[in-house]
């Protein structure tokens, strides 16, 4: 089949380009539904473009294309290109990006209509998804980077969409700045990839990381380390950054501070699984550094079961599911450490549809209580609110991994990845994810609970369903949220060759999904025997405490608080990070800024160099005029001086 893949992933790009281009500099003359509309059909035909890859790619198998659009920058040998690559991982997620981002458009025009920068917002809705969609189509690291600095610019942009609020300001910068310190690491490995390969391109790259393998890079002279360790540890700073691991996850939950629907969109399939495609893209080179995969391990699990706790303390329904995305991204990070980079595709992908549902539906809940987010004065909206309730109870049970909706077949494989991996760090990151499959049900059936059950804490005769352009979104997840998982399980995990094919490389050392393949019963029979895993009795036991909680939870824990203050100070500070943060990094750096201001600025510039040099041009005027007087006598008592000098000068010599 001589079919373009190019060409039509091209226009799957460029179209919400075009869609915000339109919105940004016509949405005020076409009005708000000719806004709407256009947007949301440019994106519709993004997706049914990338579902026709997807069907060249896997059901048809038509080899991979890589191809340069032109030629962007040259010098010497080197060269620059803007070029796409369309292979079986790109195909799987541009089917991913433009299906959530085609939801939230359709979920935009109800949350978003009393809005007066309603235009202003799907502009910055497309436009993210175009900086996506160029971030996983690249072919080579540099064009990866234009889209990876989009998705941060544009986030920047729709987290402070609301800009009259401070908080709101304060959240887009704080995302702004923790990307940007992520970005500096990934700079610099570009730099790295540049000078040991000279050459960007993945295909040039990925062929030579063999032949490169004991190479050194000199940080200074003296230090020296191994070129892809210190490729893969600077790529991964910024994959820390976009995929939220500790310590650069504070931006995350500031993030909430944006309408919800570009809280569906970042959280789900967007920004912060840039990291994670990013790295899986990148295995190539991961897998030749083992020493990066256990810190791997170890941060993913750290960020799992650390902000799962956190999780559990929130009252803000928001702020729940985006602790809830980072312990999950913890998750997608263990696998890669893992070399289970399959799996950790395949959460990103089942994670991104329930994760979707669920800020859809908290935004739901929000809408009708004219945008409150306080779980605490909720209460009782599972008869008001039944499509929104039955929506969030199945992204609830998918995200808890109950059997069979999809988060249970990617997370279950996660843990049993990480469990049969011998490289080190397996085993801490092998508890931190199982404390999380029992925090998880503990914090969403907590959310769950205190939202739709129990008390009622609003009236409910001015609590309506919301409307059908809300609802719909909230359908469409649902359903690849209970069938996707069991659907894309075998072929993605367990297959020979898998679903993704030569896209991902694992040395046969690290091949943990092979192991588990051997004995994989299938989807269905997998669910039937879930029964017997201890983490379905974890996730069962957390169900029962979110309920217990809810119920009669507050004794416990008030008496929890005076018995582990210094625990509960943690937690309920996050760990201090926040406030190490503000205390060091903030007021460190406006104490710094004032010292150079008063000191470098004032005495140094101003004082020496600009006054100072003033005062000297003046001191020397007024000695050299001293010495034009005009007397007789004067010039001649110079001349005898000069002469004496000179005689002096020259005696020794005579």
């Amino acid at each position: 089949m001589n079919t373009n893949l190019v060409t039509i992933a091209l226009w799957v790009m460029l179209l919400p380009l075009v869609g915000a281009l339109i919105a940004g500099l016509l949405g005020k003359k076409i009005g708000r539904v000719a806004t709407h509309t256009i947007t949301i059909l440019l994106v519709a035909i993004s997706f049914c473009l990338s579902l026709y890859i997807v069907w060249l790619k896997i059901i048809l198998d038509v080899p991979a294309q890589n191809a340069v659009i032109y030629q962007w920058v040259a010098a010497g040998s080197l060269h620059f290109d803007v070029g796409l690559l369309v292979d079986r991982l790109s195909a799987i997620m541009i089917a991913t990006v433009t299906f959530i981002s085609l939801a939230v458009h359709i979920y935009t025009i109800g949350y978003m209509s009393d809005d007066p920068g309603y235009e202003r917002f799907f502009s910055y809705v497309s436009l993210f998804t175009f900086a996506m969609l160029t971030l996983v189509l690249a072919n080579n690291f540099l064009l990866m980077f234009f889209g990876w600095e989009g998705v941060g610019f544009v986030s920047y942009l729709l987290i402070g969409f609301w800009f009259g609020r401070d908080s709101a300001v304060f959240g887009s910068l704080k995302a702004f700045i923790a990307n940007r310190v992520g970005d500096i690491g990934f700079i610099l490995g570009l730099a790295a990839i540049l000078l040991t390969f000279n050459s960007l391109d993945y295909q040039v790259v990925f062929a030579n990381v063999p032949l490169v393998v004991d190479h050194q890079i000199c940080i200074y002279p003296g230090l020296c380390m191994p070129a892809i360790g210190v490729i893969c540890f600077l790529l991964f700073v910024g994959a820390m950054a976009k995929s939220a691991q500790v310590p650069l996850h504070v931006w995350l939950p500031e993030s909430m501070e944006g309408p919800t629907p570009i809280s569906a969109l970042i959280h789900a399939a967007t920004m912060v699984t840039a990291g994670i495609y990013m790295v899986a893209r990148c295995s190539w080179l991961f897998e030749y550094s083992p020493g990066m995969l256990s810190l791997i391990l170890i941060l993913g699990g750290t960020t799992c079961l650390f902000l799962g706790i956190i999780a559990v303390s929130q009252n803000d329904i928001k702020r729940v599911i985006a602790y809830s995305t980072i312990s999950q991204l913890g998750y997608m990070a263990v696998a890669l450490g893992a070399s289970a980079y399959d799996a950790a595709i395949f959460h990103l992908i089942t994670h991104a549809f329930f994760k979707a549902l669920l800020f859809l539906a908290a935004g739901s809940v929000i809408l009708a209580l004219h945008h409150e987010q306080d779980m605490r004065k909720m209460g009782g909206l599972a008869k008001s609110m039944p499509i929104t309730c039955i929506t969030f109870w199945i992204g609830a049970l998918a995200l808890a991994a109950i059997p069979p909706f999809a988060g249970f077949y990617s997370k279950d494989a996660i843990i049993e990845a990480v469990k049969q991996s011998t490289i080190p760090g397996a085993g801490y990151a092998y508890f931190c994810v199982m404390a999380g499959a029992f925090l998880t049900p503990l914090y969403i059936f907590r959310a769950l609970f205190m939202t739709f059950y129990g008390k009622s804490h609003v009236t409910h005769e001015h609590v309506k369903e919301s409307p059908w352009v809300v609802l719909w979104p909230l359908i469409i997840l649902a359903i690849p949220s209970v069938i996707a998982g069991a659907w894309l399980a075998g072929p993605m995990l367990y297959s020979t060759p898998r679903l993704l094919g030569t896209s991902i490389f694992v040395t046969a050392q690290h091949n943990v999904l092979s192991r588990l393949a051997e004995n994989y019963p299938g989807a269905w029979l997998s669910a039937l025997d879930a029964v017997r895993s201890p983490i379905f009795w974890l996730v069962i036991l957390g169900i029962v405490a979110a309920l217990v909680l809810c119920l009669r939870g507050k004794p416990f824990v008030e008496a929890a608080k005076k018995r582990f203050p210094v625990l509960a100070w943690l937690i309920e500070h996050k760990y201090g990070f926040d406030d190490f943060n503000q205390i060091i990094l903030v007021r460190g750096v406006r104490g710094l800024a004032r010292f150079f201001y008063a000191f470098t600025d004032l005495v140094i510039i101003d004082g020496i160099f600009v006054n100072g040099s003033g005062l000297m041009v003046r001191w020397f005027a007024s000695v050299s005029r001293r010495l034009q007087t005009g007397y007789l006598y004067h010039y001649a008592f110079a001349m005898v001086a000069g002469l004496l000098l000179l005689l002096i000068w020259f005696m020794p010599g005579l």
